[in-house]
């Protein structure tokens, strides 16, 4: 796919989300039905999944794709070093990075954005592709954009 269908379906993508998310608020609801959304529109993932924030560490929250850690500290793997540094990481090969944890063999690159509602970390969106360099800034704007979506419009107390 080239670059401008790229967007034009990252913006589609986005507009789903929004309109999934307009009749209700609920964290695992939104959650769920966000992976999936991300899992039919990014089908060479190998994982497509949400980690929460629990003030202690990272937990396993909704997800497609195959088995994962359940628990992740911040700082730890690529998942704990994005919700440490509240940013967005992409890597290429995480066969190559130093901090990476190992979950699926089949995952080659990583890309992992916070979701922080009002200043605080709720959780990670992991997404995790079977292609070395998978990601780019295309991917991280738009994932960046849906992750703030979801947050904006979810209400966290049903996690809390």
């Amino acid at each position: 796919m080239n670059k401008k269908e790229k967007v034009e379906g990252y913006e589609l993508l986005n507009n789903q989300l929004k309109g999934l998310l307009s009749a209700q608020n609920y964290t695992l609801s939104n959650l769920s039905n966000a992976a999936a959304l991300l899992n039919s529109f990014l089908p060479q993932q190998v994982f497509v999944g949400f980690y929460l924030y629990n003030g202690e560490q990272l937990i396993l929250g909704p997800f497609q794709g195959g088995v994962s850690c359940v628990e992740i500290k911040l700082g730890a793997g690529v998942c704990g070093e994005a919700a440490a540094k509240r940013q967005t990481l992409i890597v290429d090969n995480v066969k190559e990075h130093k901090n990476y944890i190992s979950c699926d063999s089949r995952a080659m690159s990583e890309i992992v954005v916070p979701l922080v509602k009002d200043g605080e970390l709720k959780g990670v969106l992991d997404l995790d592709a079977a292609e070395l360099s998978f990601y780019d800034d295309i991917d991280q704007k738009y994932l960046e954009e849906f992750c703030q979506i979801l947050s904006d419009r979810t209400d966290w107390r049903f996690f809390e």
